[in-house]
């Protein structure tokens, strides 16, 4: 390897050093604590420009009255001379001391020129220390800051040793713009140390009390989120009573609910499928006893056939169970697809079919031809079906059974009616009436039916509920959107 190359190589190893330097010190300054490091370090820096307008426009104040003192010191210099004159050389020399190009004062009325010349500069400005305030005293300051021609500064002051007597100096503005610059370094060096140190210890302070606490919970978060199931990465909380020691608690008890609930889902999960296993198996078993109890009902023998027509209302219980079990152990139901159905038709379509399988009863439909709902026909057929059938599972055994629908439309909304005539519902039921494996109100029910009713009616923005029940029957309410259909033709077209 020649010298060029050895030389190139070490150039880029040393680029590459600070590349990597660079791209970690971004992150760092990226993460939580850096960006809080640099927003103190800002802030305090903020602080510290706001404090110094004032501090530097009191600099300048101060700076000025010691050039009255040190033009009234030079003035009694002279006033000590007992009137002999002064010579070029001492003026200069007490000038000089002043840093002024001329001193006078007015005292017991008369306006005298102690010291230099009577031509007036260019450029010349006022500052009456007599009449200082700070407001006055910042906007001096900020016009001395934009300030870029070279100018003079007339000072007027009174001496305190004598009151009576007013001071004039007249002083170049360039040593003030030095001994602010001066002021300014020394006050932005302190600044910065004091940001530094600032941030620097709120920082610890705050990693320790704050961003190391909040950083264990993100930890513990992520980690649990890979794998909720295992136990070690449950967060243990700490015994801080603070806001942070809280959320800590109020994590491991999510985790541990999570967690339980996880491991109920499986629980649940195999205990469908061995379910699903069994109610396939047991259809195919009530399946054939349909056929045998079908038999029997035909039989010429009073008493066989009744026992046979018994035995296929046990055998269709049985089925239509295994059914219930199987559509409700769907994950979901399909998204509806919601269109404008005609209610009085679908109604009697599903009246018809509960009736036909559960036997007849007297049967109203009060529904008006021209009111349609916005609903999925499948999902609305299964939700009525489902309200009939129950209606007339409760009447079984009645000499009377009636089922009467109506509706009332209110604006945009239709509500359903279904009234039957049975026992009514025992009140032990009517809080768990809803809800899924809920306590059936006949024997042998699966307590699925209004369940699924209410879930396929909230899925297209209705309900189901119940409004009344007593001795003389019960009476369920749908709602549903009421379909324009003018709307739906314009869609169409």
């Amino acid at each position: 390897m020649t010298l060029k190359d050895a030389h190139t190589h070490d150039m880029q190893a040393r680029t590459g050093l600070i590349g990597r330097a660079w791209h970690g010190l971004g992150r760092a300054l990226s993460s939580l604590p850096g960006k809080l490091l640099l927003l103190t370090i800002f802030f305090v820096m903020l602080a510290q420009v706001m404090i110094f307008i004032p501090s530097a426009a009191s600099f300048r104040i101060r700076w000025l009255e010691g050039r009255a003192a040190d033009a009234h010191l030079a003035i009694l210099a002279v006033d000590a001379a007992g009137g002999m004159p002064v010579g070029d050389e001492i003026a200069l020399e007490l000038l000089s001391g002043v840093d002024a190009i001329a001193v006078s004062r007015v005292w017991d009325g008369f306006n005298e020129l102690v010291l230099g010349t009577k031509t007036v500069p260019e450029h010349l400005i006022e500052a009456d220390l007599d009449h200082v305030n700070p407001w006055s005293n910042m906007i001096a300051l900020m016009d001395f800051f934009f300030n870029q021609k070279p100018r003079h500064i007339l000072i007027k002051a009174r001496p305190p040793s004598r009151p009576d007597e007013l001071v004039f100096v007249i002083v170049p503005e360039a040593p003030l713009q030095q001994a602010l610059s001066r002021y300014s370094r020394y006050m932005l060096g302190v600044s910065l140390f004091t940001s530094i140190l600032t941030g620097g210890l709120i920082y610890i302070s705050l990693l320790f009390l704050l961003v190391r606490p909040m950083r264990r919970l993100a930890k513990s978060m992520t980690a649990f989120q890979e794998n909720p199931m295992d136990i070690t990465r449950q967060i243990t909380p700490s015994v801080s009573g603070d806001e942070i020691g809280e959320a800590e608690k109020a994590l491991a008890e999510m985790q541990k609910d999570v967690r339980d609930a996880l491991r109920q889902r499986e629980r649940l999960a195999a205990l469908g499928g061995a379910v699903a296993k069994i109610n396939h198996d047991l259809r195919n078993v009530l399946a054939s006893a349909q056929l045998m109890s079908d038999r029997l009902a035909m039989s010429r023998d009073q008493r066989t056939a009744a026992l046979g027509e018994r035995l296929v209302r046990a055998v269709n219980r049985g089925i239509g169970l295994c059914q219930d079990v199987l559509a409700y152990g769907r994950t979901s139901e399909r998204a509806p697809v919601l269109d404008a159905t005609p209610l009085g038709a679908l109604l009697d379509e599903a009246g018809r079919d509960a009736l036909e399988i559960l036997g007849d009863a007297e049967w109203i439909n009060a529904i008006e031809a021209e009111i349609h709902i916005e609903a999925d026909r499948e999902q609305a057929y299964r939700i009525f079906l489902n309200l009939f059938r129950n209606a007339l599972q409760a009447m079984e055994g009645q000499e009377q059974r009636c089922l009467r629908v109506d509706a009332v439309v209110e604006g945009d909304e239709v509500r359903i009616q279904i009234e039957d005539c049975g026992p009514g519902i025992p009140e032990r039921v009517r809080d768990s009436l809803f809800q899924a494996f809920g306590t059936s109100t006949r024997v042998g029910g699966s307590g699925l039916g209004l369940s699924i009713a209410r879930e396929l009616a909230r899925n297209m923005g209705g309900d189901v509920r119940l409004v009344k029940t007593d001795e003389r029957g019960s009476a369920f309410e749908v709602l549903f959107k009421r379909a324009h259909l003018a709307e739906h033709q314009s869609l169409s077209a």
